[in-house]
């Protein structure tokens, strides 16, 4: 301190100096921190500001959806519904597919009459066609409305809908093919004929169903279709562009030894059609059915060949030496693990083929199966067959086969007609699946023979292996069954169509679609074995409960 003292007796200018210089740093960092309190303070205020508007308008919104704006309303479907037609007949054809776009699938099915109903009142003339004509109707699945009726063909050979870009429309098409032969495009949202286009498919001919859709061959940004007809021995492969239904190049021949059917398989990156007879099976790659139709080559990663398909292929007559005995009545494509498989049902036996290798993976006896293959799920995402077979008489034996092993999970005999329907299947939310089984069941002791069977419809659900729910009784004709969700998963239902067939004299057509549930809850309960652990009424109830999940 003293020091201090001193100097500033000694240097009095210069302590003032320092103190004013001193006054003058404080007043500039109080101007500066100042400032800084100022820009965040007008920062927070914006902060603020930018807060409230955000809140604000999350209000808005939320109200908007809330009040302002109606939810979609989801459509009301009837339990059930009918719709009927008059002095016509009806073709063995439905298909289920989402006509008007509200999520619910809807009918299309085919009759013959002279007019449509009474709904468009369409007429055969109205697309050159003499009157009685085959008409392609669409039905609403909520309450059996008519959607579109068009007369599509003066004889029905075939129908099929869901065609991806058919005439290069962005709706799903309907294909039809008619006798005089032709071929019709139909767009599936509004009835519309898209083209029309005759062909000839020579005398006395068969198509082989279904019709298949191939890859752009003819560089027109739209898929094209490949048609098979069968005369005699003979099948003449025809290809048309989708776009405009005009033929690709001129008419193959494929030489068989008797009445043939086919199915078209995937190995790998390849695609390959057998056609298999009631002694042997043959195999095409699309490559070789392409450059028999064309006289080209074309190089399209679908149109590649699989080595190891090839060399079991005799070259001259294309016989596939799957199996050594014949009498084949059914092909079918079963998915596998990485890719399908193939079972190949004859008189004797079923027998699984492993696609990429043709080893054989397990055998089943089995004789005289009397329809189509079906899958399902008994236990959980395991994938089993339905197999109905012949065993007497009106009599029949269904069975559920695992199709990774070929054992035999569940079986069951009924009294059957042989115009039955085949089998449906449902999928159920616990991965399983219902089935919905056509027959007459009579217990052992009460087995009687003497009358013709009854149609009956029964439900059965792998989670009461010895029950079985009868639903309903037809006496009716049945041309058609079907059974599907129709919503995502929900609204289980089948669909029946009744009536006389094109051979028979015109009458009533009946379409019905009914709601699964409605039936179980007014079902009879059938114990297939003595033991009854629960009540009927709580078989029902748990059957009614049953959720249902759409698998993709």
């Amino acid at each position: 301190m003293d020091n201090k003292d001193s100097e500033a007796e000694i240097h009095p200018l210069k302590t003032e100096d320092v103190k004013a210089q001193e006054n003058h740093e404080n007043s500039v960092e109080r101007r500066i921190i100042s400032k800084q309190s100022s820009r965040l303070s007008r920062l927070s205020r914006w902060r603020t500001a930018a807060f409230f508007v955000s809140l604000f308008l999350c209000l808005i919104i939320v109200f908007a959806f809330s009040f302002i704006i109606p939810c979609p309303e989801r459509p009301v479907s009837e339990r059930t519904w009918f719709r009927n037609y008059d002095n016509a007949v009806a073709y063995q054809f439905l298909a289920i597919e989402d006509v008007n776009e509200d999520k619910v699938q809807d009918v299309i099915f085919a009759f013959k009459a002279g007019n449509g109903s009474s709904s468009f009142n369409r007429s055969c003339l109205e697309e050159d066609l003499p009157s009685p004509c085959a008409f392609l109707a669409a039905v609403s699945g909520t309450n059996g409305g008519a959607l579109w009726e068009t007369p599509a063909a003066q004889e029905l050979e075939w129908m099929e809908c869901g065609i991806k870009q058919l005439a290069g429309a962005e709706a799903p098409g309907c294909l039809v093919v008619g006798k005089p032969a032709s071929l019709t495009a139909i767009d599936l949202w509004t009835g519309e004929v898209r083209w029309r286009q005759s062909s000839d498919f020579g005398a006395n001919y068969t198509v082989l169903t279904p019709v298949s859709v191939i890859p752009d061959v003819d560089s027109d940004g739209v898929q094209d279709l490949i048609i098979f007809i069968a005369t005699g021995d003979k099948i003449k492969t025809f290809i048309h562009s989708g776009k405009n239904g005009k033929q690709i190049g001129s008419t193959g021949s494929l030489n068989v030894d008797g009445t043939a059917r086919y199915i078209r398989l995937n190995p790998g990156s390849s695609s390959y059609f057998l056609f298999y007879t009631e002694n042997s099976l043959y195999a095409y790659s699309l490559k070789d059915l392409y450059s028999a139709a064309t006289g080209m080559e074309i190089k399209l990663p679908s149109l590649e060949q699989d080595p190891q398909w090839e060399k079991n292929i005799d070259r001259t007559t294309h016989r596939l030496s799957l199996l050594s005995s014949g009498d084949i009545r059914y092909l079918a494509k079963i998915p596998g693990q990485s890719r399908e498989n193939v079972l190949v049902v004859n008189s004797e036996m079923a027998t699984l083929i492993n696609a990429q290798n043709l080893q054989t993976l397990w055998t089943l006896n089995v004789s005289r199966v009397v329809s189509e293959p079906l899958l399902g799920y008994y236990k959980p995402d395991v994938l089993g067959i339905v197999l109905e077979s012949e065993i007497g008489p009106n009599r029949k034996k269904v069975m559920i086969v695992e199709s990774g092993s070929g054992a035999v999970q569940w079986d069951l005999q009924l009294n059957s007609r042989a115009e039955s329907p085949g089998p449906a299947t449902l999928p159920t939310a616990d991965h399983r699946s219902t089935f919905l089984i056509w027959g007459e069941y009579q217990a052992a002791e009460n087995e009687t023979r003497s009358r013709a069977p009854l149609q009956k419809l029964y439900l059965f659900h792998p989670s009461y292996t010895n029950v079985l729910l009868e639903l309903r009784n037809s006496t009716d004709q049945i041309i058609a069954f079907d059974a599907a969700l129709f919503e995502r998963s929900r609204h289980a239902c089948y669909v029946l169509l009744r009536g006389p067939q094109p051979s028979e004299e015109p009458g009533s057509v009946s379409l019905m679609k009914r709601k699964l549930k409605e039936d179980v809850s007014e079902s009879r309960v059938i114990w297939l074995s003595q033991v009854a652990a629960d009540s009927e009424q709580y078989v029902r109830d748990r059957l009614y409960r049953m959720r249902f999940h759409s698998r993709v």
